[in-house]
């Protein structure tokens, strides 16, 4: 099969169902060092900013990891990446689980945050080449092995935790990532056709002309309102742990929050999919923005478990979307042979905006004693986001001339 016949094919959704596999096993990086943040701040005896380090470094190799991860597949295919990341990642849990300082620890969160990469941004930029009439449902499938990963770390962590402590629960992660998934990575090895892209590139350049930007100033605007957007989605996510136990309600709930969370994400994402394919990606995004801001506004008034418990499901269902929104729009907008690159810097963007939510969050906390000023600030970023994609929506609306 060759030529715009693999496009869309059955085998692009069987290459969809293995690559969403390996970002369940491989995105448990991302939330590891979330679940067990209050464990760390009770042996380390921190405060909470500090005790944010090690997801702030994981989120900073996972920032790197989308840019530099997304160059080597535009060069060399997915396959070696991910097996190089499943290698790292392992050794990176081992590194964690057996230090004796925090700053040992959040090294190994680097290259932990590094090598999930790959199982993010540069897997969902290599899913999208192999679509084009159903790209948005696609991407949004791919990009739900993150928060599919991320509803079941604290549910399976919880266990290995009560079974000896977080140090051998991220032992049991580094086993269960490479048997889980360097058997899968094989399977990947196919590279696209290049003249299956030829019509989708034509399509690109002549969305990304009607808006009068270049590449890289469309790619820098995506980057900024990437920001602005995960600096307010990290508030719930990296802190809603630590909000129950500051409430009274314990870890356990908290956790359960999480998991609901972002269970409502995976939702989310799939409709949000489905409305790509429709709208673009552009005006997904916007919706995505809008709910999220909602979402946000609603944590104000809640401090009661029931309310806490509803609010995290309406949160998960208003900001699933978002992120995969942004490697659509690429697609859209951006050449095929670039969308490795094209994608992990704006991925990188969006991370980079989960990294410093996360921290500022915390700081914030510890400033005023409670997360009502931390909410207020997401907020505030999420509106300069639904800004930056209103400019793009609009220098992209046909122009009617003038008489």
């Amino acid at each position: 099969m060759t030529g715009a016949d693999v496009l869309d094919s059955s085998y692009s959704w069987r290459r969809l169902a293995l690559s969403l596999i390996i970002a369940v096993i491989g995105n448990v990086g991302m939330w590891a060092s979330i679940v067990v943040l209050p464990l760390m701040q009770a042996e380390f005896a921190l405060d909470r900013a500090t005790a944010s380090l090690p997801y702030t470094f994981t989120m900073f190799g996972f920032a790197f990891g989308n840019l530099l991860i997304g160059r080597v597949i535009d060069r060399h295919g997915v396959t070696a990446a991910l097996t190089g990341a499943a290698l790292v990642s392992a050794a990176g849990y081992a590194l964690a689980a057996h230090s004796p300082s925090l700053w040992m620890i959040c090294a190994a969160q680097l290259a932990i945050g590094f090598a999930t990469a790959a199982c993010f941004g540069p897997l969902i930029a290599d899913i999208s080449l192999w679509f084009l009439k159903r790209r948005g449902i696609a991407v949004a499938i791919a990009a739900c092995g993150n928060y599919l990963s991320g509803a079941a770390t604290p549910l399976v962590m919880s266990g290995f935790i009560a079974a000896g402590g977080w140090r051998y629960a991220y032992d049991a992660i580094a086993v269960i990532t490479l048997v889980g998934m360097l058997p899968l990575t094989w399977f990947l090895r196919r590279r696209l056709p290049l003249e299956a892209v030829a019509a989708s590139d034509a399509a690109s350049a002549a969305r990304r002309g009607a808006t009068g930007l270049s590449p890289r100033a469309l790619m820098w605007l995506l980057g900024l309102a990437g920001i602005g957007c995960c600096v307010a989605m990290s508030m719930p996510q990296v802190h809603i742990v630590a909000l129950c136990m500051d409430l009274g309600y314990g870890p356990a709930a908290g956790a359960e929050m999480l998991s609901l969370m972002l269970l409502g994400g995976v939702v989310s994402r799939l409709v949000s999919g489905l409305v790509a394919d429709r709208l673009g990606g552009v005006r997904t995004l916007l919706i995505g923005s809008a709910l999220q801001t909602i979402g946000l506004i609603l944590y104000l008034p809640s401090d009661g478990l029931t309310s806490l418990y509803i609010v995290s499901l309406v949160f998960g269902l208003s900001q699933g979307g978002i992120v995969p929104s942004y490697a659509v729009i690429v697609r859209e907008y951006m050449p095929a042979r670039e969308a490795g690159a094209r994608t992990g810097f704006v991925i990188m963007a969006t991370i980079f905006g989960m990294a410093l939510g996360g921290w500022m969050s915390g700081w914030i906390y510890d400033v005023t004693g409670s997360y009502t000023a931390a909410f207020v600030n997401g907020i505030a970023w999420n509106l300069l986001n639904i800004g930056i994609v209103l400019i793009v929506l609009m220098r992209g609306r046909p122009r009617i001339a003038m008489a």
